[in-house]
Formats: C-alpha cells, sequence, structure tokens
C-alpha cells in the first residue's frame, strides 16, 4: 500500500507540474503576442507616467486606467487617449468623446492613485493609444482658464477641417499651484503676475505621406504629446500671446496626415505644458466616392492626364511648333480665369465647371493662335507666354517659407508682391523673347507633368499652384499658414521636373539654334501668296476654280456615290 500511494503522489505531482506549465507557458504567449502587437487588452489597464500603452477599446466592456504611486510633488495629471479614426470616450469626474481627447486631474493632497475608464463608441474593436502626463506646482494648466468649452479645465485641441483649410482652437492655460491651493483667478488683472504673462507655441508635424496606417500614426503621435519631444519633433508655426484669440487656421491637405499640439510656457517660471495632440486626415474614411484612399476623381485625372501629354510635348518641341505652343499658354491663361469666374459667379458642380474650364480654355487657345496669325505679334505672345511662367515663379516664391511671414496675411501686400515678381520675368527677358520662350516650354510643360502625378500620388508639390487657387477663391484664407510636407515622395518628383525642364529646355536650344527666332508673319505670307497667284498666270495655281465650285463638284461626286448603277442595253421600247 506503501508503495500505491507513493505512486499516486508522484502521478498528482506530474499533473500539477503539468498544470502549472500549461498555465506558464499560456502566460508567456499571451505577453509575447501583446508585446508583438503592442496593444494591451484586458479590463484592467496599469499605466506608468508618460508612458503610452496600446489598448483595443470596445463600446460594451469599459477599460479601466490606473496610475499608482504617483510622487507627491506632481500636482496634475493629463490623461489622453487616442484613436485614428473611430471616437473615444475617456471618463472620470468628467467625460469627453472625440478621436484625440483627454481629461485633467487635479491631484488632491496625499493622493497618490488616479483611475479613468475608457470605452469606444463603435460596437467593433478600436484599436488606442493612451498616456497619463505629470507636471508639477509650477508648470501652466493648459485649458486652466476655459470659458468656451465643455469640461471645466479643459486641454484639449478642437480641430476642424473643410477641403480648402482646418481650424484648431483651444482654451487659454492658467498659472500652477500647488496641491490642495485654490486656483489664480483668470480675471485677476493683465500683470505679470497673472495668467497673462504666458505664451502659446503652436507646433505641426506631418505623418509619412500616402500612408494612412494605423500603427503608424500610433506611433508618431508619441513625438506631439510630452514638451521636449514636441520640440525636438514639431516645427513651430507661430507664437501667441495672451492678448491673441486661441484660434489658428492651417490650409487643408487631404489624405496628408498632420498632427498639431500646442506647448504653453511661463516666462516667469521657466516652465512649460503641452496641450493634448490632435491629428487629421482632412479627408474622410468611411465615404464611398472622395474617401481618404481615391481623393481624385475621374474627371480630374483624365483633365490633367491631357494637359500633361500637351505639356510634355511642348515641353520638347514647343517651340518648333509655334502655334501648338501658343495653344498650350492660352489653353492654361483662359482656362484658369475661367475656372475662377466659373466657381465665384456660378453655384454648379465640380465636374460641370471642370468640363466648361476645358472648353474654355480650348476657345482661349485657339484665339491666341488666331491672333498671331491675324497680326503677328511676337512681342503681344511672349508678354502673355511671360506672364505664365511669371506666375508660375511668383508661385513658387510664396510656397517656401517665405509665404507664412504675417505681413503677407494682408491681400493688398500680398498681391502687390506677387504681380511685381510675375511681372518681372517677362521684363527681365523683354530683350530675348527666343530664351524666354524656352525657358516656358521647358519650366511650365514639365510642371504639367506633375500635376497629373498628383493626381494619381500625394505630392506637396501640387500646392504651389493649389494654394494660389484656393486664396483667389476664398476670401479668408489668407488667414490660413500653408506649411505642407516635403519628404521621399516629394524630392523624386522634383528631380523629375528639374530633369524634363533642364532636357527640354537643352534639346531646343541645340535643335533651333541655327533657325529663325520665330516663323514670319502667317497673314503677311498668305497675302502675298494670294496676289502672286492672282498676277502670275503660268502658276497651276493661278486656275484653281472658285471655292463654291470645287464644292459643289465635290457634292456632285459623292451623289454619284450613292446612285444606282443602270443596267447596259437598250432601255426604250423598240420603235416599229
Amino acid at each position: 500500500s506503501i508503495c500505491f500511494q507513493l505512486i499516486v503522489l508522484y502521478v498528482i505531482g506530474l499533473l500539477e507540474a503539468s498544470r502549472l506549465f500549461l498555465r506558464t507557458a499560456s502566460h508567456v504567449g499571451k505577453k509575447s503576442r501583446s508585446s508583438f502587437f503592442f496593444f494591451w487588452n484586458a479590463g484592467l489597464l496599469e499605466l506608468s507616467l508618460g508612458k503610452f500603452r496600446n489598448v483595443l477599446l470596445n463600446q460594451t466592456n469599459p477599460v479601466e486606467a490606473v496610475i499608482r504611486n504617483i510622487a507627491s510633488n506632481v500636482t496634475v495629471v493629463i490623461f489622453q487617449v487616442h484613436a485614428q479614426q473611430n471616437s473615444v470616450n475617456p471618463s472620470a469626474n468628467s467625460s469627453g468623446t472625440g478621436v484625440d481627447k483627454g481629461l485633467i486631474s487635479i491631484l488632491r493632497p496625499q493622493q497618490s492613485v488616479c483611475t479613468w475608464y475608457l470605452r469606444s463608441l463603435d460596437a467593433n474593436q478600436v484599436l488606442s493609444t493612451a498616456i497619463s502626463i505629470p507636471y508639477m506646482e509650477k508648470d501652466p494648466i493648459p485649458g486652466g482658464c476655459n470659458l468656451e468649452f465643455d469640461l471645466e479645465v479643459d486641454p484639449n485641441i478642437y480641430l476642424d477641417y473643410t477641403l480648402v483649410d482646418i481650424h484648431i482652437k483651444f482654451a487659454p492655460a492658467n498659472l500652477g499651484y500647488a496641491r490642495g491651493a485654490n486656483p489664480p483667478a483668470c480675471d485677476s488683472g493683465t500683470g505679470q503676475n497673472s495668467r497673462w504673462r504666458l505664451r502659446y507655441d503652436v507646433y505641426q508635424y506631418f505623418l509619412p505621406e500616402n500612408n494612412l496606417s494605423e500603427m503608424v500614426l500610433m506611433s508618431h503621435i508619441r513625438k506631439m504629446s510630452e514638451v521636449q519631444s514636441i520640440k525636438a519633433n514639431g516645427v513651430k508655426m507661430l507664437t501667441l500671446t495672451t492678448d491673441d484669440k486661441t484660434n489658428v487656421y492651417f490650409s487643408s491637405l487631404p489624405g496628408q496626415g498632420v498632427i498639431y499640439n500646442v506647448i504653453v510656457w511661463d516666462p516667469l517660471w521657466n516652465t512649460s505644458a503641452a496641450y493634448i495632440p490632435v491629428h487629421t486626415y482632412a479627408c474622410s474614411f468611411v465615404d464611398l466616392v472622395d474617401n481618404c484612399s481615391s481623393l481624385s476623381k475621374l474627371s480630374t485625372k483624365i483633365f490633367f492626364t491631357v494637359l500633361a501629354v500637351l505639356g510634355l510635348f511642348t515641353c520638347f518641341f514647343g517651340h518648333r511648333f509655334w502655334k501648338t505652343d501658343l495653344f498650350f499658354m492660352g489653353f492654361i491663361i483662359t482656362g484658369f480665369f475661367s475656372f475662377v469666374f466659373i466657381t465665384r459667379v456660378t453655384g454648379l458642380g465640380y465636374d460641370v465647371r471642370l468640363i466648361l474650364t476645358a472648353v474654355a480654355g480650348i476657345i482661349g487657345g485657339l484665339l491666341l493662335v488666331a491672333s498671331w496669325w491675324r497680326f503677328g505679334s511676337v512681342l503681344l505672345c511672349m508678354l502673355l507666354i511671360g506672364l505664365v511662367l511669371g506666375f508660375l515663379f511668383s508661385s513658387v516664391v510664396f510656397f517656401t517659407p517665405l509665404g507664412d511671414y504675417r505681413v503677407f496675411r494682408d491681400d493688398v501686400v500680398f498681391w502687390v508682391t506677387f504681380s511685381s515678381i510675375a511681372l518681372m520675368i517677362p521684363v527681365l527677358f523683354v530683350g530675348c523673347p527666343r530664351i524666354l520662350n524656352l525657358l516656358a516650354c521647358g519650366i511650365i510643360g514639365s510642371y504639367s507633368v506633375v500635376l497629373a502625378i498628383a493626381c494619381y500620388i500625394y505630392t506637396s508639390l501640387a500646392y504651389i499652384t493649389l494654394d494660389l487657387l484656393r486664396r483667389i477663391l476664398n476670401d479668408y484664407f489668407s488667414r490660413a499658414y500653408t506649411n505642407v510636407p516635403f519628404q521621399t515622395n516629394d524630392f523624386i518628383i522634383l528631380a523629375v521636373w528639374i530633369m524634363l525642364a533642364l532636357s527640354g529646355v537643352t534639346v531646343q536650344l541645340r535643335r533651333e539654334r541655327s533657325e529663325v527666332s520665330f516663323p514670319p508673319h502667317p497673314y503677311l505670307i498668305w497675302k502675298r501668296e494670294k496676289e502672286r497667284r492672282s498676277t502670275n498666270i503660268l502658276d497651276p495655281s493661278h486656275h484653281i476654280r472658285p471655292l463654291r465650285e470645287r464644292i459643289h463638284s465635290k457634292l456632285l461626286q459623292i451623289k454619284e456615290v450613292f446612285q444606282k448603277e443602270q443596267p447596259a442595253g437598250e432601255r426604250t421600247p423598240l420603235l416599229l
């Protein structure tokens, strides 16, 4: 019996060891999967101050987020959660809803634990990332003087977008204070001992182009959450004082992810705090058409693809085929102004406006060719071509950071400066019109290829002219900052543009160096030939019949083709 008992104990020991082994293996597997996918899927989320945790949220099972062992010198904790497109709902004593949302916890004396609850508003699981950031008593409190939004202390940034611009706004901050103390009054005065000494730095950060991945957003939004990482990775766009309104406008970049955040700085204590970052793609993920994955309409692709084919031909052969060059430039001039006029005056749909623009551009191109044929004025034609090149050159100048200087917010200053730069090009080349035309053919023709590429692949180079068109069409676009990303795709497409422009100009210079600068006046040639034919009876063209007789003869020939062939032989009765 002793042997039997030993065997039973041995078997029980093996079973217990197997059970413990399987539990340990399962736990290790779960942890490894969690670290591999970088998210936490549980009812309890243990957080550490300043550390991000990715978490899957749903509508039915809230996640409890807890921070323990908070240091006594921490007076404020800002908790925030971010998702790509589905709204999330953090809550504690108060709550908020949005894709980038957070709450601020003012700590009580002796408090060392904070708890929040997280859930999504979508029935499916939503990938999100959460972080809690501590601040001390001398750090300013973002949103501490909120009078506009729902939360009593609101560190959130509120974002609205259209296809034209992006609008962000936030609540003013307050001075920091110790645990258990009363907050400084927001309207106690405007001196250096009040919140009016605070400064607000607005930062912008672009996500990788052509990338709509959730994980990419989660990894990059971490760079715009804390003060030091914001300064290291973001681009400071402007600084606001307490006298300024806490709202800023930026140009909209549909399909391009961008993150905004604000750092509030206390110059007296040289301390800073960050608001909760907010992101946008300026487009919808759920729309069936014109969503973030397919922004360009079919009509836009057709229009700019045809324009690019004509532009590429002009880039390499425009000067030799002078009338084609004139048609291309006339199409651009008339089409641009027609689109502006139709958009400002009518409420027609985009496709209809684009069709009318194409028709007007064709008519304008033909009119420019006709004016050259009749009047033969090289000076007039080169003035128009030079203005087109000057328009593009001036747009490139304002595409640089120079365009975001505050002085150019004034429309009068902007348009006077823009027009002066545009007029400078034809004035500089007035003595060498052929060089001007070769440059215009190469640069403008190759840029039409860039616009066509932008219909299929995102590139910031399209906004060289698009931002100017927005400013013409929208009365308030002057207030928007027009900074755009310049990443790998843009460098490649810029290299293609430069290569095409240089190749086109070089090829035409080598081919046309022994030719006359411009063709002779077509109307004078036609008139001279007409007089020669009328006086020289030995010229075969002198005996050409009038146009009316030639048309009548052609019609008779066409009519004979459709007549039924008559049978051969006698067709009348025999006479007896």
